[in-house]
């Protein structure tokens, strides 16, 4: 790590209380070279969510993905075990799958044709006789932890022999704890969308992460339903819930109608990870970086009734999601704009609401240390 790069880093006080804590520096959110470091120390040595279940719940399914900047392929054999891989030939490097999901009986390179089977072992190499000291069984697609959780699958890209924690030791027995109740295996998936912001991708996280601060102010549908003065923060060791008692007085018509129930229970999972449940519906945000300054956020919709009958009540729900991110991508972007200007170095905390986002600037920060 560069002088200058230690420096900024450092210019952070991970150990100050929340009360007296400060924000991560803007220059975290405006400099590439630690924006490459969190590639390397954040996303590729923790557990990222790379498919839902349903994508791969057969023998022969499979999803490629783009994960900590590494291609991935996960897939479930004919053994009905899942396996994930990097998406990397062993020949000349091309990416061996090239669609973002399908079914297939084997993983072919459409380069040279070299032919991979759903375990990953090297099966077929045209043209390839006589090619001295070569081991075909040490040439298989090269493997990487895979997990799997609820409705999710995860995998971790990090060089092996790194510590890092184990799949349940990173999601914690507490979170684990929490989820079981809620019976998301009830909850079946209905539609995805992409949602892309001009900002960094921490600029997404401690918008999240703000115990409902801006809600009164920047969603005024969501805050018709949310009871504001009994929202609660509860942080976990690398997740934080945030809860609300939903209300009916006074409720927005169209937010109400699709956001019931007693609860709404928002859950991040360090460092990209969201899950937003309400009675009957749930939605997942994974925010991927695709630059200093871009991020995507990719959405994925679920509900307890996904019958024809329940389309149009389902559409209005996802129709509520997009406004909130509508209103949510022109803030985040006068965000960042105001991250690069001269005026502004770092801000305060609510102790009231910010303890999330007080969490999530500590993991990131000792990540980056380690």
């Amino acid at each position: 790590m560069n002088s200058s790069l230690k420096q900024i880093i450092d210019s952070y006080d991970s150990n100050a209380s929340l009360d007296h804590a400060f924000t991560i520096p803007a220059s975290w959110y405006t400099n590439d070279e630690l924006y490459q470091l969190e590639l390397k120390s954040v996303f590729a040595h923790s557990w990222q969510m790379a498919a839902r279940g349903d994508q791969v719940s057969q023998p022969g399914q499979y999803v490629t993905a783009d994960v900590a900047g590494e291609p991935i392929v996960i897939a479930r054999g004919n053994d009905n075990v899942l396996r994930g891989f990097f998406n990397v030939c062993r020949h000349h490097a091309a990416a061996v799958m090239t669609e973002t999901e399908g079914t297939a009986a084997q993983l072919r390179c459409p380069y040279h044709g070299w032919t991979y089977s759903l375990a990953g072992e090297l099966k077929g190499t045209p043209d390839f006789a006589g090619v001295c000291d070569f081991e075909r069984s040490q040439n298989g697609l090269l493997p990487v932890p895979t997990a799997v959780w609820e409705q999710w699958v995860f995998v971790r890209t990090g060089e092996r022999g790194k510590a890092a924690p184990s799949f349940n030791d990173f999601l914690s027995a507490d979170l684990i704890a929490q989820i079981q109740p809620l019976n998301m295996q009830s909850l079946h998936w209905f539609e995805r969308r992409h949602y892309y912001f001009d900002c960094n991708w921490k600029v997404f996280v401690d918008n999240y992460l703000d115990g409902g601060y801006h809600v009164p102010h920047l969603h005024k549908g969501l805050d018709s339903v949310l009871d504001y003065s009994n929202y609660k923060i509860e942080n976990g060791e690398r997740f934080c819930l945030q809860w609300s008692p939903i209300v009916t007085a006074g409720a927005e018509a169209e937010t109400g109608a699709v956001r019931k129930g007693q609860r709404a229970l928002y859950y991040w999972l360090y460092p990209n990870f969201m899950i937003n449940w309400y009675e009957g519906a749930m939605d997942t945000n994974l925010v991927i970086p695709r630059g200093v300054d871009k991020t995507e956020v990719v959405f994925d919709f679920y509900f307890a009734d996904v019958s024809k009958a329940a389309l149009e009540r389902n559409l209005a729900s996802i129709a509520i999601g997009q406004r909130i991110q509508d209103e949510d991508t022109e803030i985040c972007k006068s965000v960042q704009r105001g991250l690069n200007s001269r005026a502004y170095s770092a801000g305060r905390l609510s102790v009231r609401r910010e303890a999330g986002e007080h969490l999530f600037h500590r993991l990131l920060a000792a990540d980056l240390r380690t």
